[in-house]
């Protein structure tokens, strides 16, 4: 018997991230991607409409990155009231400053932050948390 599917949304400004993240996460048989989006602000608009467990995001994404992109889910009810869990669980990417970025995308919220060339495994066990 499987384990219940988490739904993960991608966000991230690169088609090409997104798809390589897409055929890892959908390979398992736990998880299932349900959403990808280009940048924060249409992350914030699916998590309004759509229960998700997870959002794997780009620090650096335009018109809202995801550092600012989930101090406002944390702040946002309507958010909370769609998501399953009470608190989402949030994997932050970066292909830069890891030092730089990882500490901020901690203080707001995030479960983990990886590099964007993470092993898939990595990006896996994160997402699973």
């Amino acid at each position: 018997m499987t384990a219940p599917s988490r739904a993960v949304l991608l966000a991230d400004a690169d088609p090409l991230h997104r798809e390589g993240w897409r055929l890892v996460i959908d390979a398992q048989p736990d998880l299932a991607v349900v959403g990808e989006v280009p940048d924060g602000i249409q992350l914030l608009a699916h998590l309004r409409r759509h229960a998700v467990d997870v959002v794997v995001a780009d620090v650096r994404m335009p018109r809202l990155g995801g550092v600012q992109a989930l101090r406002r889910a944390e702040e946002d009810a309507t958010i909370r009231l769609t998501q399953r869990e009470t608190r989402l669980r949030t994997v932050l990417v970066t292909a830069t400053d890891l030092d730089r970025h990882g500490p901020a995308a901690l203080a707001a919220g995030a479960h983990a932050v990886l590099w964007k060339g993470a092993h898939p495994e990595e990006l896996l066990a994160a997402i699973r948390g």
